[in-house]
């Protein structure tokens, strides 16, 4: 098996699959130690809590996308079941004076559905996932502008203002309840993916989704919950957003769907599944958040220059895990032949 694999490194022994998300955590610290020394107030605790009430929805979604991807599939839909959060929230608020955690648990329900039917269709009627969370793309995003088509503030709802303004003071900075939320969220996916049997099964689709049939594993019931959750953990990711920026609109989170896929990527997790963590995920967006940081400190790099270095960076780890995977390939055949 290619994760009993290793490499000799001076005396050490490096599993193949502890690679990419080793890389990911020094990448993460390089850009860190390099963006601290060179602009002055960067190495805050404000500044660093500042990246996660900025990009705690975003961390949200991509735990979901995370065991999406681990098990070899793909969602497209998360931008959209984001936009359509927001703008439903905040239209049943305006227009219906529904508190906003009424709402929010109906996003809720929505997306968890949505997921499910995703998951369904998937599974038991074996359609590509790419199509199948396409379409869902294009169904959430035009339901999200027959709701409204520009933007609604909330303003006054007690619910998002507790949620914003309350949560542990560390500094001069605030990680105010939504951000704890993430955390919540982390720890959850991470428990799951290592502890449980629905994340050992995930892993095993990933890997080669007919052996686990022949192991007995419930491949199709897992698959639709795998997309349950994502579906889920995308509306929640939209409250977290809705909260942070106490408004709706349909055209919020554009391309957000791929700017978590290549946070997760970044994170380690292989494209082709059966590889990946979620606390990689955890860092993959975290450097995405450092990069989209940069030009409030640097006046002459500009947001298409994120753009063009995320594109980059998801590049390289796209040719770390073709090596990875090429190599463990050829040692696998290797030791197939010793054996002989």
């Amino acid at each position: 098996m290619p994760n009993k694999l290793m490499y000799r490194i001076k005396g050490f022994r490096l599993t193949v699959n502890n690679v990419p998300i080793l890389t990911t955590i020094a990448i993460f610290l390089v850009m860190y130690s390099a963006a601290s020394l060179a602009f002055p107030g960067f190495f805050s605790l404000y500044n660093y809590v500042n990246i996660f009430k900025a990009n705690a929805y975003i961390g949200i979604i991509a735990v979901g996308m995370t065991f999406v991807i681990i098990s070899g599939g793909i969602d497209l839909s998360v931008g959209s079941v984001v936009a359509f959060t927001t703008i439903l929230i905040a239209k049943l608020n305006e227009a219906y004076g529904v508190p906003c955690w009424i709402s929010m648990l109906i996003c809720l329900v929505i997306g968890a559905s949505l997921g499910f039917l995703v998951g369904c269709l998937i599974s038991f009627f074996e359609l590509p996932a790419f199509l199948v969370t396409l379409v869902a793309m294009f169904l959430m995003r035009g339901l999200a502008y027959m709701i409204h088509q520009g933007t609604i503030s909330i303003m006054e709802d007690p619910f998002i203002i507790f949620m914003k303004k309350t949560g542990i003071k560390i500094g001069a900075g605030n990680f105010s309840l939504y951000v704890l939320v993430f955390f919540i969220v982390l720890l959850a996916g991470i428990y799951i993916s290592k502890y449980t049997k629905f994340g050992r099964t995930v892993y095993a689709i990933g890997g080669n989704q007919n052996s686990a049939v022949l192991m007995g594993l419930p491949v199709k019931k897992t698959q639709v919950m795998i997309y349950t959750l994502s579906g889920f953990l995308s509306a929640l990711g939209g409250i977290v957003f809705t909260i942070h920026l106490a408004s709706g609109k349909p055209h919020n989170a554009l391309g957000l769907e791929l700017d978590v896929i290549a946070a997760v990527v970044i994170g380690g997790t292989l494209l082709t599944g059966g590889s990946g963590r979620v606390i990689g995920s955890f860092f993959g967006v975290l450097i995405y958040g450092l990069i989209f940081k940069l030009p409030a400190y640097i006046s002459s790099f500009r947001e298409w220059w994120a753009q063009i270095l995320v594109g980059l960076m998801v590049l390289g780890f796209i040719l770390i895990q073709t090596y990875i995977t090429s190599n463990s390939s050829k040692l696998a055949r290797g030791e197939a032949k010793a054996i002989e």
